[in-house]
């Protein structure tokens, strides 16, 4: 399964993508977490439904510096696209 999460909130400069990345990694997903331009954070994700389930409160919480306004999910039609999970 693919999701494509939009994080909004106190995402960037607080090592957001870095907690990602290494949770996403442990979790054995493929995707990856980039900054946008108005402050918020994509999320790509790829790999099984439990997986992306624990993951999602993992996006919610975030680091300690992070403060998690809102996450918008959407599900994503295709096969998997990526190899690993990098940030960007």
């Amino acid at each position: 399964m693919r999701r494509r999460y939009r994080v909004t909130g106190r995402v960037q400069g607080v090592g957001y993508r870095r907690f990602v990345q290494r949770h996403a990694t442990r979790l054995g997903l493929t995707g990856y977490a980039a900054n946008l331009e108005d402050g918020d954070v994509e999320v790509v994700a790829e790999g099984p439904v439990e997986a992306l389930d624990e993951f999602e409160v993992i996006l919610r919480r975030g680091p300690t510096l992070a403060r998690v306004a809102t996450l918008h999910t959407d599900v994503l039609d295709g096969a998997p696209q990526h190899v690993g999970f990098g940030t960007r």
